[in-house]
């Protein structure tokens, strides 16, 4: 990320793109949107923000600990969108893991939209 750009690739910076859903100063009005965040929140280190919007019929498989222990221990790159409906965004998000390897992470995510918000709820794995 350069220092003008959000980790989520617009063209705003952190502060006035992602970080405004991220630090709920609003809510995310689309799965897009929702999914762009989450994405700037792993490069962010946000692991609360990524629990909090996971589904909540799908948080007993997470924890706070093991989301920060894979974000921090990666290297975010850039994120590419492939495709997105009004529910599903298909994208890769590129990062260096621990060893410092080039990694692509290629899903199919999906979102459900409940109390007038977005949440993930799962993904498929490309």
């Amino acid at each position: 990320m350069t220092a003008e750009n959000c980790y989520c690739g617009s063209d705003k910076p952190f502060e006035s793109c992602c970080h405004l859903y991220i630090s709920r100063i609003e809510k995310t009005p689309t799965a897009l949107a929702l999914m762009k965040s989450r994405y700037a929140a792993y490069a962010a280190h946000q692991a609360d923000y990524l629990l909090a919007t996971t589904h909540i019929s799908e948080r007993k498989y997470y924890s706070r600990e093991e989301i920060l222990k894979w974000a921090v221990s990666n290297k975010w790159q850039k994120l590419e969108i492939i495709s997105f409906t009004e529910d599903t965004v298909e994208f890769k998000a590129y990062y260096k893991d621990e060893n410092n390897a080039d990694q692509v992470h290629y899903e199919l995510s999906s979102f459900k939209k409940e109390n007038d918000g977005w949440f993930y709820l799962d993904g498929k794995f490309k």
